[in-house]
Formats: structure tokens, C-alpha cells, sequence
């Protein structure tokens, strides 16, 4: 883990840098990399906000911010949640908006001479996103998505989650977790007993998560612990090291190697 230029990064989801921060935190570094949480405004159940997802990419980009000489940018906080549509407070942007404005951000960065972009991705329902990075790297870009799922599965058992990645979909142990440990004030009591289980979604694009739980909750939430959370996020910012190098390194992400 590479800790120049490590700092204190964010005040709750905001960054806290000046502009002369920045300048600084760049001329320490090889290689520019900002960092983008990207979240979304959809229901999770009675207990969890509909902020969730941002809330949790939050986290993640802010404590990777604090170990990482990076640009810390503030949240996209609508995204791609048309598969809970069936709850009030639900707001989507198209996945074209969203491609768009993540290589907005991106082409912008690059004038500023910040050449890599990593996408810190909250949601699962924002496919595009692996879109957006396939794409850039292709144009010879320096782009990558965090985390995949092997960073969260090798997260959930080292910080002593216990439901799957499949079982914890929605509102459930992990995101539960996180909140407690980063931002307990916006969970609502109830969690407590809000488990569902729903493992066979296959027709999931089709129906919509209404089709598979009339709470919105898909996961156990009652297992979650600040304990948990604070582990997780400290698996992710370890697990972070490998794509910071490679963001970094003087070989292009896309170019082969001999």
C-alpha cells in the first residue's frame, strides 16, 4: 500500500480538498488517479436510506483516499435503479446518461492532466459501468472499476461476513454492516428482523426485484455489525493495491506485456 500523500480525505461524502491540495498531491506522483464513488438514490427496504449504495461507495473511495495518493471526486448520486421502480423514492437516470457522464468526468480529468479513473461502483444494477471501463480501455485509456467481486468476496470473509454474495443482495448484511460502522445515524432501527431470502432470480430483469421480495430486502441485515463493516472496508482498501500500481505503472493498462 503506497501511503504518500496519505490524508485525512473527506467530511461525510464530500471531499475536503482545495484546489491547491490537489496540485500538491499531483506533483507527488508518477501518474495522476482520481477515485469516483458512483452510487444510486433506490429503495432498501424500511430501514436502510435510499442513499445506500452512495453512503457505501462513500466509504469505500474515502478510505481508499485516505491510504492512496488520489483525487477523492465527489458522488454520482442517481444512477441505473429501474429494477426497483415499484417503490416511492426510487429515481433512475437511462445507462446511456450514465455512460455519458462518466467519460464526461473522465475526458475532463485528462485535460486537467489526470490520466487514470477509477469508478468505485455501489450498485450492482449499474452494469454499464463495465461498459464505460471496457470502452476506455480499448481507446487506450487508464480506467478501471472497483471492486469486482472477487475484492468483495475476499472482503466478506475476511472482515467474518457470513451470508453469500448471492444470499446478501439487497439491504442485507454487507451494506448493513458498512452503514453502522460509517454512518450509523442513517440507519433506522428493524434491521434487526428484516431478513429475506430470495437465491433464484433469474427472471430478475424481467419482473424487477418486486417479484422477489415485497419488503425490497434481499439478505440478513440482523447479522450486521459495526465490527463488520469497519473490516470490510479495510479488506477493500488492501485489495485496492494492485489497481492503484497498475493505474500507475508506466506500461498503459492495455498494452501487452513481453
Amino acid at each position: 500500500m503506497s501511503g504518500s500523500g496519505a490524508r485525512p480525505a473527506a467530511y461525510g461524502v464530500m471531499p475536503a480538498d482545495t484546489t491547491e491540495d490537489v496540485r500538491a498531491r499531483g506533483a507527488g506522483v508518477s501518474r495522476q488517479v482520481a477515485v469516483l464513488p458512483v452510487g444510486s438514490f433506490e429503495q432498501h427496504g424500511p430501514y436502510l436510506p435510499l442513499a445506500t449504495d452512495t453512503l457505501v461507495a462513500c466509504a469505500v473511495a474515502r478510505e481508499i483516499a485516505a491510504a492512496y495518493p488520489v483525487h477523492l471526486l465527489p458522488p454520482v448520486t442517481l444512477s441505473c435503479s429501474h429494477e426497483h421502480a415499484a417503490w416511492p423514492g426510487t429515481v433512475s437516470i437511462s445507462s446511456v446518461t450514465l455512460h455519458a457522464v462518466v467519460r464526461d468526468i473522465a475526458d475532463s480529468l485528462r485535460r486537467s492532466g489526470v490520466e487514470s479513473l477509477v469508478v468505485v461502483n455501489g450498485h450492482g444494477g449499474n452494469y454499464v459501468l463495465g461498459n464505460v471501463v471496457q470502452e476506455a480501455s480499448a481507446r487506450g485509456e487508464s480506467m478501471a472499476l472497483y471492486p469486482a467481486a472477487e475484492d468483495w468476496e475476499e472482503a466478506r470473509q475476511r472482515a467474518g461476513v457470513v451470508t453469500s454474495l448471492l444470499t446478501d443482495m439487497h439491504a442485507g448484511e454487507i451494506e448493513a454492516s458498512i452503514l453502522l460502522h460509517a454512518h450509523p445515524e442513517f440507519l433506522r432501527p428493524g434491521h434487526e428482523s428484516a431478513d429475506f431470502t430470495a437465491d433464484d432470480r433469474r427472471h430478475l430483469l424481467t419482473t424487477g426485484i418486486s417479484a422477489y421480495t415485497e419488503s425490497g430486502v434481499i439478505g440478513r441485515p440482523s447479522l450486521a455489525s459495526a465490527e463488520k463493516g469497519k473490516g470490510l472496508l479495510a479488506a477493500l482498501v488492501e485489495n485496492f493495491e494492485p489497481y492503484f500500481r497498475l493505474l500507475t505503472s508506466a506500461v498503459e493498462p492495455g498494452t501487452p506485456r513481453g
